[in-house]
């Protein structure tokens, strides 16, 4: 492991026991210790560097004051641009920033847009309710607009400061108000969510040892036969999948320990969002809480779901909430594959600009069209035997194509993603390709079915009208 690394484990290891501290202090007490100790970790591995999030943090406060109607477009447009910045800083004659001042911008990025949003909310249901004298029905609004303060000891809360999961302003003021934090589940929920970190990190060093990422670059890679190359991917992606199965179990667990996002079960929250229904208990019946909101991945279905589009859903699930209600609904086009692609386009520029991450994100949609054509023209014409070995075969290329995607995220490089992808003859791009063709000859051929079909029954009433007319005549 890597002396970044090593500090992340450290971070994610400590935050653990201190968030059960926090479940003592009052709400002021809470906010102003958890303040302290995000900036804390922020300065101490930032130094100068977290003068960014600080100028993103102001930036988006000023938005937010002067125009809260424009606040999420403005807001988007300024953490976006600001991203860009910062990963070009060193075009500036300015020295290039920190691992843990790129991961903590990054989730500041989410919070201010997000923010923004909850906030232009805010207040057109408060205009709503004194034009309708009623209370709005909305679930999960703020009560108030949050004051500078507020926005900062939100943006640099230590929980998840650095690893996630991302969780919306309204989900932090909930932690701060909770009435008995004591009294919420923690040391069990926090034991089961970490009870295969081990395991994880077990593996992902074992595998990480015997395959190396860097020997895909060497010549002699190329050397070996092409199943050998094309199993590596998969190993790759193992790899990649225990190191963020452990790190996001990590993380969960130190939100769990603190009591953040921690709702009853029938409020229904949903990961990153909350509660999606106001949810009153029945004083008489015993609680049952979860922390849902805070959950960032879910392992064995990311593995075992059956659909590309699924398998997005399983993982880093909080950030894939926000894609799904601040990007994917202003995406400027109508079609889904269309409005994937344009999502899959803006997370790409979020991770950052390495060309790899276009060139795997990207493929998304076309993997998306792929088993949609399939299932169309083939799946849906199956008896449940045959759908059940389609499904089969469908989650092992699901697979084969997150392997195939997987390079190009670590590989970051065009040129080494192209390099790789072209040893194993753009495997994934041909067979998808090729679905898809497949799909649309058979939507075709069925077209051409029942028109011919068509045709031939106007023909038939033709024939029987001009029957009926040689009938009368002769009549």
């Amino acid at each position: 492991m890597s002396p970044d690394e090593l500090v992340y484990l450290g971070i994610l290891a400590a935050s653990i026991p201190i968030g059960f501290l926090f479940r003592y202090p009052s709400p002021p007490v809470k906010q102003g210790a958890a303040l302290l100790l995000g900036l804390s970790i922020t300065i101490a591995t930032c130094q100068v560097h977290a003068l960014h999030s600080l100028v993103t943090v102001l930036g988006t406060w000023i938005i937010i004051k002067s125009n809260w109607r424009s606040a999420p477009a403005l807001s988007l447009a300024w953490t976006f641009l600001y991203l860009l910045f910062f990963r070009l800083v060193t075009w500036f004659g300015l020295p290039p920033p920190t691992p843990f001042a790129n991961a903590i911008q990054l989730l500041l990025t989410l919070k201010m847009v997000s923010l923004a949003n909850e906030v232009q909310s805010f207040h057109l249901e408060k205009k709503q309710e004194v034009s309708s004298f009623s209370k709005s029905p909305v679930v999960g609004g703020l009560s108030q607009e949050p004051s500078l303060y507020d926005m900062i000891a939100y943006s640099y809360c230590y929980v998840g400061i650095m690893t996630g999961p991302f969780f919306r302003f309204q989900t932090y003021v909930d932690w701060l108000r909770q009435p008995s934090s004591l009294d919420l589940p923690g040391w069990v929920p926090c034991m089961l969510r970490l009870r295969l970190v081990p395991v994880y990190g077990a593996l992902f060093l074992t595998a990480n040892m015997y395959f190396p990422l860097a020997y895909v670059r060497t010549e002699e890679f190329l050397e070996h036969h092409f199943v050998f190359r094309l199993f590596y991917m998969t190993v790759v992606f193992f790899v990649f999948r225990m190191r963020f199965y452990a790190a996001w179990c990590g993380a969960e667990a130190g939100c769990i320990s603190a009591g953040l996002g921690c709702y009853p079960e029938g409020a229904l929250s949903k990961p990153g969002g909350g509660p999606t229904v106001n949810y009153s208990p029945d004083p008489e019946s015993p609680v049952v809480y979860d922390f849902k909101t805070i959950q960032n991945i879910d392992p064995y279905n990311t593995d075992f779901c059956v659909k590309v589009r699924h398998g997005m859903h399983y993982w880093n699930m909080t950030v894939q909430w926000w894609l799904h209600h601040y990007i994917y609904p202003n995406s400027p086009f109508k079609a889904y594959a269309l409005k994937a692609g344009w999502t899959m386009f803006i997370s790409a520029y979020w991770h950052g600009l390495h060309a790899g991450y276009y060139l795997s994100f990207l493929t998304i949609p076309l993997c998306i069209a792929a088993e949609s054509a399939m299932e169309a023209s083939v799946r849906a014409k199956l008896g449940p035997r045959g759908q059940s070995a389609f499904d089969w075969v469908h989650w092992f290329l699901k697979m084969r194509a997150y392997d195939y995607m997987c390079m190009g995220f670590v590989l970051l490089k065009a040129s080494d993603t192209v390099h790789y992808w072209t040893s194993i003859y753009f495997i994934i791009h041909i067979i998808a390709l090729a679905c898809i063709l497949f799909g649309r000859l058979m939507k075709g051929g069925k077209r051409e079915r029942k028109k011919s079909e068509k045709e031939e029954k106007i023909e038939g009433e033709k024939k029987e009208v001009k029957q009926e007319d040689v009938r009368e005549k002769t009549e």
